[in-house]
């Protein structure tokens, strides 16, 4: 019998391989402290097979993840502290990847007040760098393609190497800094998420005006004119977020073609942001749509049934809804049938 199979289907898989287990710790405060300010609220050691690993690591956590309310047009707009996408799939990941041949070591999932930190023995499998991962590439590698298998045949993975950069999209989408990525020893491979957002919830409400096409620095960028009288140069661009003459400019270039800023006169070297009101043909979003949207954001889909459960309307309605805002530009379908969804643009490729 292979490891992989003892590992995925054996009672008691501990008795062939000592810390195939996950070890979740709850901490107090930012960091680890130890002896008499021992600081561990929570510590929960996970056994079992790989299979059912996952699901009861993800009952063990849920507990854990705060869940916060903000009005949002007249509407409570619930936000998990880290999105569900991206959490689920550090872990996920932890259990394909790590190098079950280093004994000594289990998974860490360490929960902190402002971050989650998923430590998985072994290091990164060529090609998989983490600047390549920074980069946000789709790769795919492992050094378990046994465990891998049976986790894609259960629905848990893809094995397109989409993972990463949906786990990037998703913490940018509700405003929190992307995901961090470390090697300790050359041994530990980490995953960080923060639950600190990079913008004020009104910056970010504001952002959204804007659509959902652009990239991280632009978003800065945009942000950064709203904080100052809608104006900005290629210069002050450049010091925000570290970039290159040529790199802002093409930055700039594409937020013009996009009809989001322009010169504020010709020839000049200040650029002024457009009313986003003023841009033509950009819809404002139903108040149907908004009451969708967190679902939309935490599944990175919607079915006819999930807008029947949210809005208590019956499927004919539903009907209507999603094919209005397919007709719109809010949402893209996908499939037939019973099994169709809908999907943000940006996310049609997927």
């Amino acid at each position: 019998m292979s490891l992989a199979a003892i590992l995925l289907f054996a009672k008691d898989p501990l008795r062939w391989h000592p810390a195939c287990h996950i070890d979740f710790v709850k901490w107090e405060g930012t960091e680890r402290r130890f002896g008499a300010e021992l600081n561990v609220v929570k510590r929960v050691r996970i056994e079992a097979p790989l299979l059912r690993l996952i699901e009861q690591t993800f009952q063990t956590i849920w507990p854990h993840i705060r869940e916060r309310q903000r009005l949002v047009d007249l509407f409570f707009e619930e936000r998990f502290e880290y999105p569900v996408f991206a959490w689920q799939e550090a872990v996920i990941n932890a259990v394909a990847h790590r190098d079950y041949a280093l004994e000594g070591t289990p998974i860490e999932v360490w929960i902190f007040d402002d971050r989650l930190e998923l430590r998985s023995p072994g290091a990164l499998v060529e090609p998989v760098t983490i600047e390549r991962l920074e980069r946000r590439e789709r790769i795919h590698a492992s050094r378990n393609p046994r465990v891998v298998r049976v986790l894609t045949d259960m629905g848990y993975m893809r094995e397109l190497g989409e993972g990463v950069p949906r786990m990037f999209e998703v913490m940018e989408r509700e405003g929190l800094k992307p995901p961090e990525f470390h090697v300790e020893g050359g041994a530990i491979f980490t995953v960080i998420l923060h639950n600190t957002p990079v913008y004020s919830p009104d910056t970010l409400r504001w952002l959204k005006q804007f659509g959902q096409g652009l990239n991280p620095n632009q978003k800065r960028l945009l942000a950064y004119a709203h904080g100052h009288a809608g104006r900005f140069t290629s210069r002050a661009y450049q010091k925000l977020v570290g970039v290159g003459i040529y790199a802002a400019s093409k930055d700039i270039k594409d937020l013009i073609h996009r009809g989001l800023v322009q010169l504020e006169r010709r020839g000049g070297r200040v650029y002024q942001l457009i009313d986003p009101e003023k841009i033509s043909g950009r819809p404002k979003a139903p108040r149907e749509f908004l009451q969708i949207e967190p679902l939309l954001r935490e599944k990175g889909y919607v079915k006819n049934e999930d807008v029947r459960q949210v809005l208590g309307v019956s499927r004919a309605q539903a009907t209507r809804f999603l094919q209005d805002w397919a007709a719109t530009g809010f949402l893209t379908l996908l499939g037939k049938g019973r099994g169709a969804q809908y999907v943000q643009k940006e996310n049609a490729s997927l």
